[in-house]
């Protein structure tokens, strides 16, 4: 007995020390685990598609559910009737007009700036328009992934850190054992840091459960991540196009609460003054060719998003991955869950702002706005978690340059695979795994960011020591820094 206790015990520090150091997730195993969700990814769509009959599936709901909902919210601005989308009764006889009266109701929450694709797309059959809508959304958030493999590393003389906030070269950062290059089996490429290691990022980006899910349901969180992503990505070089983009995302107004205050502490002044500037535009032009009728019915409907959709979880507790949503599905009070939120949401706030203060690298930087951009929010669905595609990227960029530390390569891959069971677990046992898979993901990005602030000291021509702010200098091993 004593025996078999020893032998377990050995077992699971062995699980440990793997998780841990991250040894487990090798190419070989990236590789299969993305080729299988591939796969059965496009079977399930292949599935849903033969068994529907013509643009009803066989459980009755057009194809791409949700996206019926923008195309019946078009085809009132193409008959001259653009506030009716946001009154739901409307909005629902004119999907049972359109798809069956045995339809579900797919209610229209967005701001009046998204008339402007869904007017554009109801000009088009409805198969069409799906498909054009899932493939070009789908082509721009392969683009930005893509842009994030092409980061330059810091072996080939790229800036690290944010020059703005006081950044330091190659040369200063070999000086740094956190950072000195180390063997990474975490398959992403495609050029910069990837460079040599193929095209695997296209892959696990296709191959990203999110992305199913975006597609079944016709859903937005393509674009939202292309914006989103696309926007950190030209940040540090071209602030006026990154404000443009972050502008754009006020049709996802919700995922705007942090975003504001990452572009202050950092001082990205041009980023703010064009994304105000896009705002206002949009503002101004929606009302101009929609009319100022839109306004007061849009702010009228978000009674009904607040009331029925999110606090009464009309739409599923499991689909919500919010703390808000997790803390209802467990019996908590409207109060109690939004204070809950607030807590979240306010924590987070202040570590965007002490983050983007910092001099830390802007692929930290970039990644935590997109974990703190989902989390922040009461109301967000599994299909926005496309935005952890851009994070889980940026991520692994500094980790590739840099070198990992303890437990995050275990949390990427935990981040990456949350989407595939978030739902699916929730509903059957009202156990939630996406919101603790974002905030893990978060605290080791934090840990990493925060042991980028230790100091470093020289002691006459040998290598670097850490600065124990305990007391005197000591050393580490600079191997337990390229785990």
């Amino acid at each position: 007995m004593r025996r078999m206790a020893i032998e377990t015990g050995t077992a699971l520090r062995r699980v440990r020390d793997s998780l841990r150091s991250g040894d487990w997730l090798t190419h070989e195993r990236i590789r299969l685990v993305a080729v299988v969700l591939l796969i059965a990814s496009v079977a399930g769509l292949a599935l849903l598609l033969v068994t529907a009959h013509g643009v009803i599936d066989r459980q009755g709901r057009p194809l791409g559910t949700d996206f019926s909902n923008v195309y019946a919210a078009g085809t009132y601005v193409r008959d001259g009737n653009p506030a009716a989308p946001f009154d739901p009764p409307q909005q629902y006889a004119r999907e049972q007009a359109l798809f069956g009266k045995a339809t579900p109701f797919y209610g229209w929450h967005y701001p009046p700036y998204f008339l402007f694709v869904a007017s554009l797309l109801a000009e088009m059959p409805y198969g069409l328009a799906l498909t054009l809508w899932q493939a070009v959304t789908l082509a721009l958030y392969l683009f930005v992934i893509w842009t994030i493999m092409k980061i330059p590393s810091p072996e080939r003389g790229g800036m690290a850190r944010d020059a703005r906030q006081g950044g330091v070269t190659t040369d200063e950062l070999s000086l740094t054992p956190a950072r000195q290059p180390s063997t990474v089996d975490v398959p992403l490429s495609g050029g910069g840091i990837w460079a040599g290691v193929g095209y695997e990022w296209l892959l696990l980006a296709l191959a990203f459960p999110a992305v199913l899910i975006n597609a079944g349901h016709g859903q937005n969180g393509f674009l939202t991540a292309a914006l989103l992503g696309g926007a950190l990505v030209a940040l540090p070089t071209r602030p006026a196009l990154a404000g443009v983009l972050f502008g754009l995302l006020i049709y996802k107004p919700q995922f705007g609460l942090l975003i504001p205050l990452a572009l202050l502490a950092g001082a990205q002044w041009r980023a703010i003054a064009t994304a105000v500037a896009t705002v206002a535009l949009l503002t101004l032009v929606t009302t101009l060719v929609f009319g100022p009728q839109v306004w007061p019915a849009f702010l009228a409907s978000t009674e009904y998003s607040r009331a029925v959709v999110l606090e009464q979880g009309d739409t599923g507790w499991h689909k919500i991955q919010s703390l808000f949503s997790w803390a209802r599905m467990w019996g908590a009070s409207i109060p109690v869950a939004y204070a809950l939120q607030g807590v979240l949401t306010a924590a987070l706030g202040v570590a965007i702002v002490r983050l983007w203060r910092s001099a830390a690298p802007h692929a930290l930087k970039a990644a935590a706005l997109c974990l703190a951009a989902i989390l922040a929010t009461p109301y967000t669905l599994d299909y926005d978690m496309m935005v952890l595609a851009p994070a889980i990227a940026f991520f692994a960029a500094d980790g590739i340059g840099r070198g990992f530390k303890p437990w995050e390569k275990t949390a990427l891959a935990t981040l990456w695979l949350a989407p595939l069971v978030a739902r699916g677990v929730a509903q059957a046992t009202l156990i939630p795994l996406g919101v603790p898979a974002m905030l893990a993901a978060f605290a080791v990005l934090w840990r990493r960011a925060e042991l980028d602030r230790i100091p470093l000291v020289r002691f006459g021509g040998s290598s670097p020591r850490m600065a124990d702010s305990s007391g005197p200098a000591r050393g580490h091993d600079i191997a337990a820094f390229k785990q």
